[in-house]
């Protein structure tokens, strides 16, 4: 099967390269990264074979020892069955096949081997997508792609099932940051190397007319004084590479202890006052 081509990596990378140039907004990603440190410590797992697979090595390579980084490319640089732990950080929503990158991490597991993914969910950038899009609307009369697609947590925990992973746990964090403006907001964008690298998108300067009407309609609906929001969501993914003596789900209905009992209170039938 042919997948589309959603992301212009040539765009992509230059991109993150002028944002490391000019002082990388690197505050998600430190957010992700304490998180994903958390979530290790959880586990209470010494991991021996560490890949890490991130568009910025300067922010995550540190955060393990012996951990291979790898470019995230649509084709992954990983061996089979080479690691004990993948982390995919930050870069899903670029990735033209997101369940083929899934599969690619998977078959890199060892038996039992847990795969981390944090990115972007698709709350994120919701104010700034709207007024975008109402804006060109109003004054072009069409729409043209502006933001990566990112999905909703739902279909992102789906994902993992489709890729084979057992145990699959899916949950978000939903971050807003104030801005002093429209413009500021876009900078910061640029800073983080989230600019518009989408193969379908404008090869021409966006009218100055659309970006005023937006930076209007984004204050009527999302300022508060001087302060405009913005919603970024991360959403974290975990799976284990499937293995012989791992925990297995039960069987829906085979449970043999009432709820009730388990909490303590009396039971009630639906519909009882």
């Amino acid at each position: 099967m042919t997948v589309p081509t959603l992301t212009d990596r040539a765009a992509l990378e230059r991109n993150r390269a002028r944002a490391r140039a000019r002082g990388l907004a690197d505050f998600l990603h430190v957010l992700a990264r304490d998180e994903i440190k958390e979530r290790l410590d959880e586990v209470n797992r010494r991991f021996t074979s560490p890949a890490l697979i991130s568009g910025f090595p300067e922010v995550w390579g540190d955060m393990l020892p012996f951990t291979r980084i790898v470019p995230d490319a649509e084709r992954l640089d990983l061996g089979e069955t080479a690691h004990d732990l993948v982390i995919h950080a930050m870069a899903l929503h670029w990735a033209d096949d997101p369940i083929g990158q899934l599969v690619q991490c998977r078959r890199a597991l060892k038996p039992d081997g847990l795969l981390l993914v944090v990115g972007f969910g698709g709350r994120t950038l919701a104010e700034l997508r709207a007024c975008l899009a109402q804006a060109e609307a109003e004054i072009t009369g069409g729409l043209s792609p502006r933001v990566a697609p990112m999905a909703e947590l739902r279909d992102l925990g789906s994902l993992l099932q489709r890729a084979g992973l057992a145990l699959p746990v899916a949950d978000t964090l939903p971050k807003t940051v104030s801005y002093k403006g429209f413009l500021p907001l876009l900078h910061d964008l640029r800073a983080m190397g989230e600019g518009n690298a989408l193969a379908d998108r404008l090869r021409h300067p966006t009218r100055p007319s659309v970006m005023a009407r937006a930076a209007e309609l984004y204050a009527e609906h999302h300022g508060d004084g001087d302060r405009l929001t913005a919603t970024f969501e991360l959403v974290f993914l975990t799976g284990w590479a499937p293995a012989p003596d791992q925990p297995k789900p039960l069987r829906p209905g085979s449970a043999t202890t009432r709820l009730a009992d388990a909490l303590g209170v009396t039971e009630r039938k639906a519909g009882d006052d």
